[in-house]
């Protein structure tokens, strides 16, 4: 746009210059998504509430949506795809997938709690359980979206999708445990194992005494 400035103010009167092509159908486009995309929010907030059953775990489950951004940034700018139309399409279904992933995690830390886990270890076994189908599955959408990189309609969206999934998946392995915990107040549990062990020594040795 910059490069335009100069000619812009050159031209002849009664002369403009308007964008064409690709870049006025992707401007059209993203005009089009602005308009819905509150109402994709909305479905989103509505099926999410309805998995979970729960205001605070949803909203743990949405933050955990922008944490593909620390891949598509250095992906595109590596692979110097623009961010239009097709990107902001890719980061769309990449917040879809990532939060599946934290549905995953978030209901098996509910079946280890069932079954009679305490808090704590039922966060750290249900990280152990699920992290590798979370990893192959990632890994199988990443190596699907490699042929896509070659198209050059929708080169940017395959970046977007494989960054923004290889390293959203790795972080949320590694974050959401830890903002679980902290959402939820989980501390660990071996101090009080302790106290049990030290409380159950104790009985004996008194009962000698008497």
């Amino acid at each position: 746009m910059k490069a335009l400035q100069p000619l812009i103010a050159s031209l002849p009167v009664g002369y403009r210059i308007e964008m064409g092509g690709n870049i006025e159908e992707s401007l059209k486009a993203n005009v089009a998504l602005v308009q819905v995309f509150p109402l994709m929010i909305v479905a989103t907030l509505i099926v999410i509430i309805l998995q979970v059953r729960s205001l605070s775990t949803m909203t743990m489950v949405m933050l955990t949506a922008p944490l593909g951004l620390a891949g598509v940034v250095p992906t595109l700018l590596l692979f110097n795809q623009p961010f239009g139309f097709n990107a902001i399409l890719g980061l769309i279904g990449l917040a879809g997938i990532l939060m599946r992933n934290t549905l995953i995690l978030t209901e098996q830390i509910k079946e280890n709690q069932a079954a009679g886990l305490d808090d704590y270890h039922a966060v750290i076994e249900a990280t152990v359980q699920r992290t590798r189908p979370v990893i192959l599955t990632a890994l199988a959408a990443v190596l699907a979206f490699i042929p896509l990189t070659h198209s050059v309609f929708w080169g940017s969206m395959a970046y977007t999708l494989i960054g923004g999934t290889a390293v959203g998946t790795v972080m949320i392995l590694l974050f959401l445990p830890a903002l679980y915990a902290v959402w939820f107040r989980i501390k660990p549990t071996r101090a009080n194992g302790k106290e049990e062990t030290v409380g159950h020594l104790a009985q004996p040795m008194a009962l000698a005494a008497e």
